[in-house]
């Protein structure tokens, strides 16, 4: 094994640094896209056709601005973003830095999301919690979100996996984790073990959220 994995062993360090990386980016990203990416859903929902709240022209505009960031390659969204990642984090390298565009890449990407998960509660349950009196905010909580929830479980496991892919393209261009491992100290430097086995690692990522996310579809499922 040693002659195989020799860079991987004498890297080991390297590797569980930057896993940890990739983590930190990973879960930071997620909290600030699923909490921004959630509100946007709602709103897309609530001011959309035949929503509770519609308005035509509040929908059209958030659409637009939501399709324009979602069509546009990562790696350029990078590059048009980075004033603003520098203002914010005052450099453009860095774990912290690309949380900047991992936010910009994921959150339209989630409310879209959202949005078809919020669509998939029955029309006729929502027309029944207003004849019952329900006001907005109580259909939100109690209706949309609570019927959706399984939906938007399984639209939360697709954005993490999409958000590791992000992430790992992120490190190519300047920040860490095992995106960085693979293309900068593997491939590169023709590592092809090193490559392999940060491949390897965000694969494992990948499987470790499907399953969770399955137990927890089977879990709200009702």
């Amino acid at each position: 094994m040693s002659g195989y994995f020799e860079n991987v062993i004498n890297m080991k360090n390297v590797f569980i640094e930057e896993t940890f990386n990739t983590l930190y980016m990973v879960v930071i990203t997620a909290i600030i896209s699923g909490v921004i990416g959630l509100l946007l859903g709602v709103i897309l929902v609530l001011k959309g056709d035949r929503g509770i709240s519609e308005n035509k022209f509040i929908y059209s505009i958030l659409d637009k601005l939501i399709n324009f960031f979602r069509a546009m390659p990562f790696i350029i969204l990078i590059a048009i973003i980075s004033p603003i990642t520098r203002a914010l984090i005052g450099t453009t390298i860095g774990e912290n830095a690309a949380i900047v565009p991992l936010v910009f890449g994921t959150v339209p990407f989630f409310a879209k999301q959202v949005e078809t998960a919020l669509h998939s509660v029955e029309p006729g349950v929502i027309e029944a919690a207003q004849a019952m009196g329900l006001n907005k905010r109580e259909i939100v909580m109690d209706v949309y979100l609570r019927e959706a929830l399984p939906s938007l479980v399984r639209v939360s496991s697709i954005t993490l996996i999409s958000l590791i892919g992000l992430s790992a393209m992120a490190g190519v261009v300047g920040a860490g984790g095992l995106g960085k491992v693979a293309i900068s100290m593997g491939h590169q430097r023709f590592r092809g073990d090193v490559t392999l086995v940060a491949t390897a690692l965000i694969m494992v990522l990948v499987y470790g959220i499907q399953w969770v996310g399955n137990i927890i579809v089977k879990k709200v499922t009702h």
